[in-house]
């Protein structure tokens, strides 16, 4: 086999994600055969290192012992059963887990398949939870502008990425959208700080004026991932963790990119000192190898579905392979990783390396901003650098700088004309400023004319 054969068959059958898939007539699917540590290696033999742990999944590596032996020991046992009536040891252990590392209060875990889904459980449970304790009329959700959430239409409807949302507007529920407090706008001389906590202004008088009909507000936490890798400091949590208890709205945070580490503690949350009501989590979950998600709660929304099944307020929500025995045993490896190794810590020590291999990139006349969150380091490109004017999205700079470092063995998946690194944590130095000089070369290239 080769990679020619393997993407002849691919497109002849083959639908991808995120994808206008004319593009491959002249750029071709990449197949991969194997992949180890932060390396994926196609069937002609090439490499790519994997800047952007495949799409934000990967925390310790492709085929990472203790992940693949744990596995190998649980397909043995049980690889799926029925999640309503039963259950199993790895559900539960790794329950008992996020429960003991996510921020007090969050004592009750249900299970789903993936962030999108999680989104939904989350949104769900909100409503009814008001519901059941008679405020039907709280039916509506108040998110953030530049938010994403998920392609589901209820994870799409609390979205706000016009790219992913527009052409299903008709299909969505209403929503009330804020202003954000990304700090890309602040002001010269204004500190990440001052502008989120004058941007919580907006929050604030949105929550005063319509709280009565709001389920939730939900967010995530320091860093609009899809939304272009946008940052803002952890205040706008505090404030807003704050303002839900005085209004009596819920908060739902979405960890699913940002939990498990990326952002120099172990959640998000945690920099701001909260805990939200619901806590949506995924991707990094599994370690990076299958599918799995959970929402982590309290007793207290617990509770109020706790009832005589003919009093009907159950929560009546369900997945196929809800808990699956797999994906959690790969999640309870991931965890003992983070408990065995000094995880937190030495991705700190990797953090300053990101900061310091990225720091001359601002020099570049057309980068407006070069801006980091723990793991994350986001760069991001424009045609006018003092007025911040953005290349018209026609012409698919980023994409150049993808096609570019795809050439010399890496792999970035920019976002329109943000150019980020988020790689897993198993990554060395070396490979660090391998990423950093094919970004800086691709920039200099997509960006000469």
């Amino acid at each position: 086999m080769s990679n020619q054969s393997l993407s002849k068959r691919d497109l002849s059958v083959l639908w991808h994600p995120c994808t206008q898939m004319k593009d491959h007539e002249s750029s071709a699917i990449i197949p991969i055969k194997k992949a180890y540590g932060v390396w994926l290696e196609d069937f002609d033999g090439n490499r790519y290192l994997d800047a952007i742990s495949s799409w934000w999944v990967n925390l310790f590596g492709h085929a990472n012992p203790h992940i693949n032996a744990a596995l190998k020991d649980q397909i043995d046992h049980l690889e799926q059963v029925i999640f309503a009536g039963f259950s199993h040891e790895p559900a539960i252990k790794l329950a008992e887990q996020l429960v003991a590392v996510t921020p007090p209060g969050l004592k009750r875990c249900f299970y789903a398949d993936n962030g999108s889904a999680a989104v939904e459980v989350a949104l769900k449970m909100s409503f009814h939870y008001w519901r059941n304790n008679n405020q039907a009329q709280k039916t509506k959700f108040i998110t953030l502008e530049n938010s994403y959430h998920g392609e589901t239409l209820g994870a799409l409807a609390v979205g706000n990425v016009a790219l992913y949302k527009e052409t299903y507007a008709p299909l969505l529920m209403e929503v009330i959208t804020v202003p954000g407090p990304d700090c890309y706008h602040r002001e010269s001389g204004e500190s990440w700080a001052d502008y989120s906590t004058r941007r919580f202004a907006l929050m604030e008088q949105t929550l005063q004026q319509h709280a009565e009909s709001v389920c939730a507000v939900i967010i995530e936490p320091l860093v609009q991932c899809a939304g272009n890798m946008r940052m803002y400091d952890p205040i706008y949590l505090s404030l807003l963790r704050a303002a839900c208890d005085k209004y009596q709205v819920h908060l739902i945070v979405d960890e699913i990119a940002v939990g498990f580490g990326r952002t120099g503690t172990l959640f998000a949350c945690e920099q701001a000192a909260i805990s939200p009501d619901f806590m949506c989590l995924s991707k990094g979950l599994t370690g990076g190898y299958l599918p799995l998600s959970a929402v982590m709660t309290t007793n207290k929304i617990y509770q109020a579905f706790y009832d005589d099944y003919h009093k009907l307020n159950a929560f009546l929500h369900s997945h196929s392979y809800t808990g699956n025995a797999l994906a959690c045993r790969a999640g309870l490896a991931s965890l003992e990783l983070f408990q065995q190794n000094n995880v937190i810590e030495n991705n700190k020590r990797l953090a300053a390396i990101m900061k310091t291999m990225t720091a001359h990139f601002i020099e570049h006349p057309h980068v407006a901003e070069v801006r980091q969150i723990g793991m994350i380091v986001a760069i991001e490109l424009v045609k006018n650098k003092l007025s911040k004017e953005p290349y018209p999205w026609q012409e698919r700079r980023g994409l150049k700088v993808y096609q570019y470092a795809l050439t010399k063995g890496v792999l970035l998946r920019p976002l329109g004309n943000v150019i980020y690194f988020m790689p897993p944590y198993v990554i060395s130095e070396e490979e660090l400023y391998i990423i950093a000089k094919v970004a800086f070369d691709g920039i200099q290239w997509a960006l000469k004319d």
